[in-house]
């Protein structure tokens, strides 16, 4: 018998999306893809250098589980020049990609029952995480008015005695935007309240901001567990690095978790990994810039086919778009559009029922693929409009 813990897993949709543009593609024809979340990016020449000398100088090995000392040092030194904040290195675990990172986290917090607040809309694969440990995910909706920025006064009235974590997500999946640092402060200190309360802070986009500044919540608040990683600001996804920062008496019970199921992350990995760190500076500058040149254009040209966009989002490489005015069924949506325009976006339901009615669009391909998409998409909506 299949368990019921992944017969009642959700699909992660975009991945429908893309596998069904494959199999577009296969009949010859072309498709422009707005709905994957990956940096279009080769990933910079001083990291794979460092890859490569790695794996001729050996380093073909397990690692300490936690991760190299070196690198977990690189990061300390990383979060001290960006955020003023101190982490010791004995706080940082290295994982491969920060998907292993979370199931390692939630499986040393989380009892048969305990609750995690999540917004809604939400990164489409946080719930099952949760429930996958036997943990109940609890959603509390954001609102496009907002900025889908939380209202902390709705979190507060959603913390029980089994609260054990409050997620914030910082540049957003999907929707691109930024918690201020007002709300940020507001939602660490609901921390203080009770000990087995903690915020669960996902940082991956950090790095990627355009417009303001991106907080760490270790700004405000050391009851907290920080996943970030190297996949999308170095783009490194295939690489598969990611690291987690929790408070120290989580280490040991995270560390037995890692130990048993992953041993331990990619040895040359990490070493291209303080590569990144160390020397990528000048290449994630350049890469900001043009993200940023495709963000102005994609917004723009969105809002003048009709597409709501109430507060223009300024990190990640996401624009989450109200489509309401077209369909109120955005999986029908996204399908058709594939179908009939050839162009490849994510149904805002992959991201919780409040994500209902909107697409996102991925600005992370050129500039000219996004201007043919936008043509195509604009055509699209003609047709529909005249049928």
């Amino acid at each position: 018998m299949i368990s019921n813990r992944t017969k009642e897993m959700t699909p992660f949709i975009v991945m429908d999306v893309l596998e069904r543009a494959h199999e577009i593609e296969r009949q010859g024809v072309h498709v422009i893809h707005l709905e994957v979340g990956e940096p279009d990016f080769d990933t910079p020449q001083c990291i794979k250098d460092a890859a490569c000398k790695a794996l001729d100088n050996g380093h073909t090995h397990y690692t300490h589980s936690l991760g190299m000392i070196e690198l977990r040092e690189a990061i300390s030194e990383h979060y001290l020049k960006t955020y003023g904040v101190s982490v010791d290195p004995d706080q940082i675990v290295i994982s491969s990609g920060t998907s292993p990172a979370m199931f390692v986290m939630f499986s040393a917090l989380l009892e048969k029952g305990d609750q995690v607040i999540v917004s809604d809309p939400h990164y489409a694969c946080y719930p099952n995480f949760i429930k996958f440990v036997q943990g109940e995910p609890v959603s509390i909706p954001v609102y496009e008015e907002d900025g889908f920025q939380y209202r902390p006064e709705s979190i507060e009235k959603k913390v029980t005695r089994k609260t054990k974590g409050i997620l914030i997500n910082s540049p957003s999946n999907p929707t691109g935007n930024l918690l201020s640092k007002d709300r940020m402060e507001a939602v660490a200190a609901m921390s203080s309240k009770p000990d087995s309360l903690y915020i669960i802070s996902d940082e991956i986009y950090h790095g990627l901001v355009y417009e303001g500044k991106e907080h760490s919540i270790l700004e405000f608040t050391e009851k907290a567990f920080v996943f970030n990683g190297f996949s999308k600001l170095y783009a490194m996804t295939g690489l598969r690095l990611g690291y987690m920062i929790a408070p120290k008496h989580f280490i040991r019970p995270i560390q037995k978790v890692q130990q048993n199921f992953f041993i331990s992350a990619n040895s040359m990995i990490q070493v291209a990994g303080i590569a990144a760190l160390k020397h990528a500076g000048e290449d994630i500058l350049r890469m900001k810039r043009i993200y940023n040149d495709r963000r102005q254009y994609m917004i723009s040209r969105l809002k003048d086919m009709g597409f709501g966009i109430t507060v223009e989002p300024t990190g990640a490489f996401y624009v989450f778009a109200n489509a309401k005015h077209i369909s109120g069924d955005s999986y029908k949506l996204a399908f058709d559009i594939l179908e009939k325009a050839h162009v490849g976006v994510t149904p805002g339901i992959d991201f919780g029922k409040n994500g209902e009615g909107y697409l996102r669009f991925s600005y992370a391909t050129s500039i000219e693929n996004i201007a043919e998409g936008m043509d195509r998409l604009k055509n699209y909506l003609k047709k529909i409009k005249n049928s």
